[in-house]
């Protein structure tokens, strides 16, 4: 049986039974792959790095959408930098409150393969008249972007390749720039166990930039190495200090059905182990 053979992180890896390969392309920006697994289901991997899976993707897309989003309380716009695959988006629009989301991805043929082979992460999302879907340079886009947000949600790949340029200073400026008083920016950080200097460089570039700035985190078996942390950012300390019960009134109103996220996983997210405490302090 063919195997594929994450090699994200040196002199350690994951390996996956290919049970079915469903697609298999070299795009102008990046290598894919969808492939279908016993354990995990359909799986895409972009540059040899799985990206995202059908078994799991909900704990992923759940905690950096309904995060920053039931902690503003009041978001109407949304932009998401990247998400090609259609998780984000199905989830931010499961708040009614958000009259419009732009989805800005750089490869147009990932979110046409996703749609195709992983239609279960996107659920119809492309489709909605809220969203605007902009092919183009997520770094260009918040630098050049007349418009503003209040939830700003960067679904990154990791800090290589085309991903590189998103977890740069000039991209955090961008989002400083497009994100309305009482935002909120979020984007995926790494497994901090196997990526801490990731997770310290971003607090450098983003902490000179926002007021708040901090982590939270969340166990995603698909990444594999422990925990994934998640950049969180904001103006204002407000958001994230909402309290569990605001939260859980606020989620009750809402309507949401979700898999992983509830108010008290919420609040215990932003509760970190201390050597990422640690590594942050000594920065």
């Amino acid at each position: 049986m063919a195997k594929f053979e994450e090699r994200l992180h040196a002199g350690y890896g994951q390996t996956l039974n290919i049970d079915e390969v469903l697609f298999e392309y070299r795009t102008e920006h990046q290598d894919l792959i969808i492939f279908r697994n016993e354990s995990f289901g359909r799986v895409m991997a972009l540059d040899g790095i799985v990206q995202t899976t059908e078994a799991d993707e909900f704990i992923y897309h759940e905690m950096l959408t309904h995060v920053p989003l039931f902690a503003h309380g009041s978001a109407r716009s949304v932009l998401i930098i990247g998400g090609g695959d259609g998780g984000m988006l199905r989830e931010v629009l499961k708040h009614a409150r958000v009259e419009a989301v732009t989805q800005v991805e750089i490869d147009a043929s990932v979110i046409d393969m996703c749609k195709r082979y992983l239609p279960n992460h996107s659920a119809g999302a492309f489709d909605d008249p809220r969203v605007e879907l902009v092919i183009a340079d997520g770094v260009d886009y918040v630098r050049e972007s007349a418009k503003t947000f209040d939830v700003i949600i960067s679904d990154c790949t990791d800090p290589v390749g085309p991903g590189e340029v998103l977890f740069t200073s000039a991209f955090y400026e961008g989002c400083k720039r497009c994100l309305n008083p009482g935002g909120v920016f979020v984007a995926q950080n790494g497994v901090a166990f196997l990526q801490l200097d990731e997770v310290v460089t971003t607090a450098r570039r983003l902490g000179p930039l926002f007021a708040d700035q901090c982590f939270y985190a969340a166990a995603v078996p698909t990444y594999a190495g422990g925990i994934m942390t998640f950049a969180w950012a904001s103006d204002t300390a407000a958001p994230r200090q909402v309290d569990v019960v605001e939260l859980e009134r606020r989620f009750k109103v809402s309507g949401i059905r979700t898999r992983y996220y509830n108010p008290q996983v919420h609040a215990a997210s932003f509760a970190l182990p201390q050597y990422i405490l640690d590594a942050l302090a000594a920065g």
